[in-house]
């Protein structure tokens, strides 16, 4: 098994080296060969100038700026049995190349596999409503797949896909400039095969974008496009913001460990919380209960003297209707 990272890269001098560090780091853990190329596309920057500074780098131009058509250049030129879908701004997890492998060896039908981004630059709090939203596009994912099937979940900078199924689907849709050419291919690839989205896949990246444009923002447009390119086949945004700021020093470094640690004290939270309620509930039904018990008692006694009391009148009354029968009868 041979996997290539395809690596669109417009003007990011600042990120790329990075990216390709921690990439050239996995790879000499990898169970499986590992090809890397850069796709200069139409770079005004020292892009091109990174990439070619470390040996094992393949560099691919593509004049026409624009993600799809850098994926699909760099698809163009690869020779791996994957692609590596990731950004430049990325940093691959220990173990990122591995899992890979290991998934795709485990099931031979898998022909995309993908997981969330981790955004080691904003601070853990981010990071967990980021989570959150994870959970409700998972819970999507879930819909749109296995219900509806009218296509799955992939993350743009973080995804593998086969080769053989990415030439069966005709490769990237460059009508998609930006927002939506993730849901797009993997609505494609959904046809072809399972497609998977896992937790256990997680990747680094740079909260830019989300810095840049803001929380709010983004929280709309990602679920407008990915909504929108499933039901229309077409993003809702056509035009998109290029954020290219310096590198700063990092203010944060959020980890998975981190925000492991960070989401399961807020799971005991939410455990207290639920169990306090659940006991609440219970102490009132009981004392609801026990207030309610000498009611019930008088009830009970209240019909049982009516029941003494009219029983004698009902035997009449039946005796009653009796003779007026037979009077009829006569």
């Amino acid at each position: 098994m041979k996997i290539s990272f395809v690596i669109p890269s417009y003007n990011e001098e600042s990120y790329l080296p990075g990216c390709l560090k921690s990439i050239v780091e996995e790879k000499k853990s990898a169970v499986c060969e590992v090809e890397i190329i850069v796709v200069n596309n139409a770079s005004s920057d020292n892009t091109k100038a990174v990439a070619l500074s470390f040996p094992e780098v393949i560099v691919v131009d593509e004049p026409k700026k624009g993600l799809t058509f850098a994926r699909q250049a760099g698809f163009v030129v690869s020779t791996g049995d994957l692609i590596a879908n990731v950004d430049a701004d990325s940093i691959l997890p220990h173990g990122w190349i591995n899992t890979v492998a290991k998934n795709f060896s485990s099931s031979p039908k898998l022909i995309a596999l993908s997981g969330p981004v981790i955004y080691h630059d904003l601070p853990i709090s981010s990071n967990i409503l980021i989570r959150i939203y994870y959970y409700i596009a998972y819970s999507s994912y879930l819909l749109n797949r296995f219900v509806l099937r009218v296509g799955s979940l992939l993350q743009g900078g973080n995804f593998a896909v086969k080769r053989t199924a990415l030439e069966k689907v005709g490769g990237y849709n460059t009508n998609f400039a930006f927002y939506g050419e993730d849901t797009e291919i993997a609505k494609r690839l959904h046809k072809k095969g399972p497609v998977m989205f896992t937790f256990a896949l997680p990747m680094y990246s740079s909260g830019r974008r989300l810095k840049a444009e803001g929380f709010v923002k983004m929280g709309w447009k990602y679920p407008i496009n990915y909504f929108w390119t499933s039901f229309f086949k077409k993003p809702f945004h056509t035009s998109y913001m290029d954020i290219r700021p310096p590198k700063q020093a990092k203010a944060f470094q959020t980890t998975i460990q981190k925000l492991h640690q960070a989401l399961r004290r807020i799971e005991i939270a939410l455990a207290v919380i639920v169990a306090v309620v659940l006991a609440s509930s219970v102490y009132v039904s009981v004392q609801i209960s026990k207030l309610a018990e000498p009611t019930i008692a008088q009830a009970k006694q209240s019909n049982s003297l009516m029941v003494r009391k009219l029983g004698p009148e009902v035997i009449r009354f039946r005796y009653r209707l009796h003779e007026i029968k037979a009077d009829t009868d006569d």
